[in-house]
């Protein structure tokens, strides 16, 4: 890498010493050439609309002050450097793409010799450029609507209304500058890291996850200003293009791992330069690096763990220069000297021809060129990966686990086409030394790679003698077998279970958040039973508010079937329950058996009795856990495992919030894949469902508040012991008063609070008096510890929009649009309101409004669902609800060709399994899931069936031996 950034570093900082108007976030950027490489090539910016004549003389009236010198001088590093602080504004819509035009304008004339001249920028051109970007960010950063600007800087801004241009730098926001939930469009200059590479962040960023430099741009910043997914996924939308959460957690895993790789190279860096060994073409080749494999190979040679290698003993005999000089100069070169017949490996000149060997092939397997030819050679080649049964397994392993891996026993293929289940599943009969795996590469490979090592890559500069010739034949196969090609298969091997991996772990979130997010059974009284045989089957009622009415233990399995069924009727009848809840573990089948007989019977009658079944994963560990034990102190852990499922149907997110999610049991091979990308997705999807659903302040469990968004376990606590203190909260605003919860945690969490508008209204007139001069007391017992609160009267007022999913930074925008319509805060949830909103839309277009009220079209939308959707409304409604039913059927009344309905219970890559009521999952393999089978109805991003669906399937198959059933997908109920 040449010297120049470094001097481009220099100068720029020397210029923004003398201009004090420049933006502090510019103050600290330092470009690299490479990095102003990667901005160039922006052919699609000449292809923008062009602006209106009349933007076009705003535009030339802009550039007017600016100095004719300058002007002259403004190269291909100016049009860069535009481009760089522009770049994150979405092009969107059509007025939104003029958006980079008045910059370009600026240097317009030069357009066409920029594009012929790719010249290495000057000083000069730098020093020039920063006056004019100084200038022209100044402007940037005073408000175009709300303060009166002097002059013709006003119009300039015109163009970026609807962008709400008048924020400061996003850094700098915090709710106090923010109140109307307008960010800036353009975040800011240069994107600085920790550690600095020869390539660029965001480019590469946006090579390897396939989103626009520009988001990624945003989204490094809003990472880095340390927001959460949730709130990214639903305030900050203009900023990512509309992303959906899980391309947002590929894009901060992906950046994760870039920036692992940035500070791996900096540790080697520092390491190789106190050794003395770090020269320029290592130093470049050490930044250039992007993965850390690529860091492997660069840094390998230079590793001092490895001393025992058969080429660093040769060096230590001395023989280096013996095999440098059959490359460089082997005219003059001897072998015979070399031999020391009392000295092991120099004794003979076949133990000097081998070490020469040795020393030659190290230095080939450790050429980066080398590497690369034979890297690009594999691509175009077939390689495969085969798997067979292990000799030593066959003779002694168990039957049954052998039997699992059956389809492996004699297994190929190509390694391009291989699915990520096959790789894990190999990778476990590895582990499990069932299997033997190996990646075969075919000899045609190794033949045009040795050919090209001897008479290209590695051609000698002189003629050789044929028996040094057969050294350098013998030295590049034998870098190919023993080096070259276990390095190539470890590759191989390596990113094949990585990529397996990181799409199992996305495939467990996709089907937690289906889970997670399974429609709620509100308002019924519950009976949940966690069966068992000889402990009894373990009952528990609970109330519609989730409370716990009953527990008892039934033995419905020992005889004793009629007596029990007495005492289930008279519980049922006596708390007026009509739905029953049973857990899918053991003796799950018998106990369904049971109940759907004696509602056949109509034993329960008046009461009209159903069941239904729900997974238990997890609530046995959860029943001895120490939130169990705080929360249901007096119960038996056997109980409170009843009491979960019950409430699983009720509240399926409030339940299994409280169970680590790698036990709720929705994944594939979990066990296998990294534990801690496992566990950071799962908390993430979590954190996002519960956030999306939110929660009712004064209502919700403790650790239902812990997972949402900006806050944590201790933050939670606060806010429970405030409610416990101060009684319920009255409005978002009084969140400022908790301990620990400061203006970013505020902003994180605030839009994900509920406010039960009825039930505060109620405490406030039943308390008005009581609440003022407690308040006041709390306020002057707590003033050695806090700042002191806002009076009482200021910070006690219920504001209706808090029920909403409105965000408070966007409170100043609803007001004025309640006002525009001419509605009122009160009617929020009222057909009046949605009459009065579609009006006004129809008439004026969702832009329109939008440009009237200074704001985003997003912001406006979500205002529009805030005010619009019912008081108490629930995302879950869409998702599917549990199957109730009232009867049974046995695995062996299956026969081909019978249609059944069932539920989704976990997806994978190769098929969906599908509870259809026997004891036993069927499975629709991935080939039968068509579009033209799937609900037209429900927006999918792929075309995977998530759990608690409900499908119509046909029975293909029935293999009662090995308990297998193959259906097909009819369609989607």
């Amino acid at each position: 890498m040449s010297s120049l950034p470094r001097r481009v570093k220099s100068e720029a900082k020397a210029h923004t010493s003398e201009d004090d108007e420049l933006p502090s976030f510019l103050n600290s950027s330092s470009e690299s050439e490479e990095e102003e490489e990667e901005w160039e090539p922006k052919s699609k910016i000449a292809k923008r609309p062009q602006l209106s004549k009349k933007n076009e003389a705003k535009t030339k009236k802009v550039a007017a002050p600016r100095s004719s010198v300058a002007k002259k001088k403004v190269k291909k590093v100016a049009i860069k450097e535009e481009m760089d602080v522009s770049l994150p504004i979405a092009p969107a819509e059509d007025n939104r793409m003029q958006l980079l035009k008045p910059k370009e304008e600026d240097v317009g004339t030069k357009r066409k010799t920029l594009n012929q001249n790719p010249e290495v920028p000057k000083k000069t051109e730098i020093n020039s450029f920063q006056g004019k970007s100084a200038k022209r960010l100044e402007t940037d950063e005073k408000p175009s609507t709300s303060v009166s600007v002097v002059g013709n800087q006003v119009k300039h801004e015109k163009s970026e209304e609807d962008f709400a241009a008048d924020e400061p730098p996003f850094k700098k926001i915090k709710l106090t500058t923010c109140p109307e939930g307008k960010p800036v469009k353009n975040l800011g200059g240069k994107i600085k890291e920790e550690f600095e590479m020869n390539w660029d962040i965001v480019q590469a960023l946006s090579e390897i996850t396939n989103v626009e430099a520009w988001v990624c741009a945003n989204l490094i910043r809003l990472f880095q200003e340390e927001n959460t997914i949730p709130f990214i996924a639903r305030y900050r939308k203009e900023l990512i293009n509309n992303l959906e959460a899980d391309a947002l957690r590929e894009v901060q895993q992906a950046l994760e791992e870039l920036r692992t790789v940035a500070k791996k190279t900096h540790t080697m860096i520092q390491k190789l330069k106190k050794e003395g060994k770090l020269s320029g073409c290592l130093l470049t080749a050490l930044l250039n690096c992007r993965t850390l494999e690529e860091l492997d190979h660069v840094s390998a040679p230079y590793k001092t763990g490895s001393k025992g290698t058969k080429a660093q003993r040769a060096k230590q005999l001395g023989l280096e220069p013996a095999a440098l000089s059959l490359l460089q100069n082997p005219m003059e070169l001897n072998l015979f000297s070399y031999i020391r017949p009392n000295t092991k490996g120099l004794s003979s000149i076949q133990e000097v021809e081998a070490g020469v060997q040795h020393i030659l092939a190290d230095i080939f397997a450790k050429d980066k060129d080398t590497l690369d030819f034979i890297r690009k050679l594999c691509q175009q080649r077939y390689i495969c990966i085969q798997s067979a049964l292990a000799k030593v397994s066959s003779k002694s392993g168990n039957e049954k686990d052998i039997d699992k891996f059956q389809l492996y026993h004699e297994f190929s293929c190509n390694i391009k086409t291989i699915q990520h289940h096959q790789i894990l599943a190999i990778n476990r009969g590895e582990n499990l030394k069932i299997l033997t795996v190996k990646v075969n590469i075919p000899d045609g490979v190794k033949n045009e790679f040795c050919w090209w090592c001897v008479n290209e890559r590695w051609r000698p500069k002189q003629f050789l003698k044929p028996e040094l010739m057969r050294i350098l034949r013998n030295s590049v196969e034998d870098a190919y077998k023993r080096l070259i090609y276990p390095l190539l298969c470890r590759e191989f091997r390596s990113k094949l279970t990585s990529d397996a991996e990181k799409e199992s772990v996305m495939m467990f979130g996709r089907n937690l958040r289906q889970l997670l997010l399974t429609s709620p059974v509100r308002g019924r009284t519950l009976m949940g039973v966690d069966p068992g045989y000889k402990h009894g089957c373990k009952l528990a009622i609970i109330s519609p508010t989730s409370q716990i009415l009953h527990t008892d233990v039934v033995y419905l399995h020992s005889g004793q079937g009629f007596r029990e069924a007495e005492k289930i009727k008279r519980l049922l009848l006596q708390y007026n329950c009509s739905t029953v809840v049973i857990g899918n573990g053991t003796a799950c089948r018998e106990t369904e058996a049971y109940f759907a007989d004696l509602i056949m019977k109509k034993y329960f009658a008046p009461l009209d009795v159903v069941y239904c079944i729900v997974s238990e994963a997890g609530a046995s560990i959860y029943s001895v856990s120490p939130e169990a034990s705080k929360e249901m102190p007096d119960l038996d852990p056997n109980l409170r495992s009843a009491v979960s499922i019950a409430r699983r149907v009720q509240d399926p997110l409030a339940e299994l919030v409280k169970i680590e999610p790698k036990h709720i049991g929705v994944g594939m091979y979990q066990h296998d894949v990294s534990q801690t990308l496992l566990k950071a997705t799962l908390d993430s999807v979590v954190e996002e469902c519960v956030s999306f659903v939110g929660v009712d302040i004064n209502i919700c469990s403790e650790i239902l508040l812990r997972h949402i968004a900006g806050l944590n376990a201790n933050r939670a606590k606060n806010i429970i012991e405030w409610r416990e203190k101060n009684g319920p909260f009255i409005n978002r605003e009084q969140l400022k008063e908790v301990k620990g919860l400061g203006p970013k945690s505020f902003q994180q969490c605030a839009g994900f609070i509920r406010f039960n508008q009825e039930y505060i209204k109620t405490f406030c007139s039943s308390k008005k008096t009581e609440l003022g001069s407690h308040a006041l007391l709390t306020k002057a017992g707590a003033q050695g510890k806090k700042k002191s609160k806002p009076t009482p009267c200021a910070s006690q007022q219920p504001n209706p929009l808090d029920q909403t999913c409105i965000h408070p930074e966007s409170y100043n925008i609803a007001m004025r649009f309640l006002s525009f319509i001419g509605g009122n805060a009160n009617d929020i949830g009222k057909s009046d309101m949605q009459q009065k909103v579609n009006a006004v839309i129809q008439k004026e277009g969702l832009e329109g409004t939008a440009k009237r009220l200074n704001t985003t079209v997003h912001t406006l939308q979500l205002i529009i669902d805030g005010l619009t959707q019912p008081e108490g409304f629930d995302i879950r409604t869409d998702f599917d609800k549990p199957d109730f039913k009232r009867s049974i059927v046995c695995f062996e009344d299956l026969s081909v060709g019978t249609v059944l309905t069932g539920k989704v219970e976990n997806a994978t890559p190769f098929g969906v399994f599908v509870d259809i009521g026997v004891g036993k999952a069927g499975l629709i393999p991935v080939r039968n899931i068509t579009e033209a089978k799937l609900s037209k109805v429900k927006k999918r991003r792929s075309l995977g069936l998530g759990p608690g669906e409900r499908v119509e399937v046909k029975v293909l198959n029935v293999d009662i031996p090995r308990l297998r059933i193959t259906l097909d997908l009819i369609r989607v109920l």
